[in-house]
């Protein structure tokens, strides 16, 4: 599809730069074409995305799969993933024009889809590996190990001792709230407003899209993901509240429990401080957390 004359337009919101909007008789699709990044996840990488977007299709507002195509180390074609455009607009673009009942509608409507992945029971931790979505063991370990890991040949090699301890000790904080809640679901593991398409008269989630990160996890890691630099009042109250109503185990540690598990990308993002804006925001955010000791400061 990539080799024809289709106007392929790269789609702006990510920093992979391998997602195209195409068009061709009067059709909108979105091409996935897994290049650098693509090929680092292995040559199943398609497949199992288009098994996850499966799996949650009827649960969530999902594209649909049009076409899977594997590598072919052959003949050096990438793999590709085509599906569906779905309408809406990207809620990082909307938040700032929200006033508070926009703010509070659009925050009911995430907090559903944050609720409805963490009710999405798996059997155990893991990354998927094929289109059986099949899982391999996560790597690091548990978060102190996982935070220790990152130091070494990374941004965090240049931290001060007691700067470090003091992360250390949040780590192992962490890791104690996280313990409190042993089951496993889906987790997006990218679900911050720029991967929520919503319709911008009714906050209404129109689509969940880059479900690239997709493993099984923790109940809370999408909640604290999406909540990890959006903390406009109306909107963070809108999706914890709805969090809590609709899942059962949810409680008053539940936001807690939220900062915890999004450390273990907090960590890794800062790790990499100096790819992009992402990573360098991370750095300063975990550096707050670490400085404060407190799993909810910010810069």
């Amino acid at each position: 599809m990539v080799d024809g004359d289709f106007g392929l337009q790269p789609l702006a919101g990510g920093h992979s730069g391998e997602t195209f909007l195409a068009e061709a008789a009067g059709e909108r699709t979105v091409v996935r074409v897994y290049g650098a990044r693509g090929l680092s996840r292995g040559p199943e990488a398609p497949e199992v995305d288009a098994a996850v977007l499966g799996l949650v299709r009827g649960l969530l507002p999902v594209p649909e799969v049009l076409e899977v195509r594997r590598a072919d180390p052959a003949s050096g074609a990438p793999g590709l993933l085509v599906t569906s455009f779905l309408p809406g607009e990207r809620l990082d673009l909307l938040l700032p024009r929200l006033d508070a009942d926009g703010l509070a509608a659009a925050g009911r409507s995430a907090g559903a889809v944050v609720a409805a992945l963490a009710q999405m029971p798996l059997p155990a931790p893991g990354l998927f590996v094929d289109g059986r979505l099949h899982t391999a063991p996560l790597p690091g370990g548990d978060l102190p190990d996982f935070v220790a890991a990152h130091r070494d040949g990374t941004a965090l090699a240049e931290w001060d001792e007691p700067t470090w301890e003091r992360l250390m000790a949040v780590a192992e904080e962490a890791q104690a709230l996280l313990d409190e809640v042993r089951r496993t679901c889906l987790v997006h593991s990218d679900l911050n407003p720029k991967n929520l398409l919503v319709d911008p008269g009714t906050g209404a989630v129109t689509g969940v899209l880059d479900w690239e990160f997709a493993h099984a996890g923790h109940p809370a890691a999408d909640l604290g993901n999406l909540l990890r630099l959006d903390r406009q009042p109306a909107f963070a109250d809108a999706v914890l509240a709805t969090y809590t109503e609709r899942v059962p185990d949810a409680d008053g540690s539940t936001l807690d429990r939220a900062r915890a598990a999004d450390l273990f990308a907090l960590v890794d993002l800062a790790a990499r401080r100096g790819e992009n804006p992402v990573t360098e925001r991370a750095h300063d955010h975990l550096r707050a957390v670490a400085a404060s000791v407190d799993l909810h400061a910010v810069p």
